[in-house]
């Protein structure tokens, strides 16, 4: 069987999980075996994922999420019900669950998939960028359970029904007293890259950090987000919760617009799966422009601020 480890965020569903449940169906469906999910959260949320087609969701119901508590519960149960396949989100606390979990399990774990496959001889495939992004690795893990964590935005999503299917299934916690949360302080955002519609990001073509507030403005009249790449967070210009590529963000806009970002293969990786990327650059041979639909070439000091008005523009024609 498959087991996907579900995750939660501020006490609701962390939208990683419908994209692990997403493909483990996709997964479980060609070893013909079943879909069961390990939650750690509350039994509210346990009891959402029954719309999503899962035979079983084992509820590890905690108030807060201690990593080695989580991975001694869960490798608890793992060790009993045996899964071929176990499926960990590549967020901040899967990265920091699943090491400590395949340990406790004496198994392989793949890090940062973009890919899963099964061959034709059965064979479970962990696609991942390697030596820093310039090839795709194909892994395959022998030993059991074959363990990966993936990336957010890379996979489609389960589809919800109004009808719920399989049981939850409690799981005694494994105790672990050596550290408490005493609190959580979020970090405040001007909203959440991975989740937004629209992305205006800045690049090391800016030429300084005071770009980034053309950026700001841009995304303002639009409606979207600021995201950077790798160069301008390297530099200062920009905090790092907005960085889009392999070591940042992995993002899936309806609009991704790239402003003096040449396009790296790392940076590329992030986000050339948005529905429409737009590229605004002065270097013709920019390799953005390769995967952009649409290509702007030519100083963004001059063509931002002439789109900012066509927007607003149009806005005041539409009433809006």
């Amino acid at each position: 069987m498959v087991l996907i480890v579900g995750e939660e965020r501020q006490e609701k569903i962390a939208p990683i999980t419908y994209d692990l449940i997403g493909e483990g169906k996709e997964l479980a469906e060609k070893i013909e075996e079943g879909v069961d999910c390990a939650y750690i959260g509350n039994r509210k949320n346990a009891g959402e994922l029954l719309h999503y087609g899962l035979d079983r969701v084992f509820l590890l119901e905690s108030d807060e999420f201690i990593e080695e508590e989580g991975a001694s519960s869960l490798a608890s149960l793992i060790e009993k019900i045996k899964p071929t396949i176990v499926l960990i989100g590549a967020t901040n606390r899967g990265r920091s669950l699943a090491p400590r979990l395949a340990v406790k399990l004496e198994t392989g774990l793949t890090a940062d998939c973009t890919g899963l496959e099964i061959n034709e001889k059965g064979e479970f495939l962990q696609i991942r960028p390697a030596f820093g992004g310039n090839v795709m690795a194909t892994i395959v893990t022998k030993t059991l359970p074959k363990m990966a964590t993936v990336r957010y935005k890379v996979m489609d999503r389960a589809h919800r029904t109004d009808e719920k299917s399989g049981s939850i299934q409690d799981v005694e916690p494994v105790p672990y007293n050596k550290k408490k949360i005493l609190n959580l302080y979020p970090i405040e955002e001007r909203g959440d890259i991975t989740e937004a519609e629209i992305i205006i990001s800045g690049g090391k073509g800016l030429g300084k950090k005071d770009g980034f507030k053309l950026i700001e403005e841009f995304a303002n009249v639009l409606g979207g987000v600021v995201g950077a790449s790798r160069k301008a967070v390297d530099d200062g210009w920009i905090d790092y919760s907005h960085q889009v590529g392999l070591s940042g963000r992995t993002v899936k806009p309806k609009l991704y617009i790239a402003c003096g970002i040449s396009g790296s293969v790392q940076h590329l990786a992030g986000m050339q799966t948005s529905e429409h990327i737009v590229a605004i650059n002065e270097n013709e041979a920019a390799p953005i422009f390769k995967v952009a639909d649409v290509g702007i070439l030519g100083d963004l000091y001059e063509i931002i601020p002439r789109l900012i008005d066509e927007v607003e523009e149009y806005r005041k024609k539409m009433g809006s």
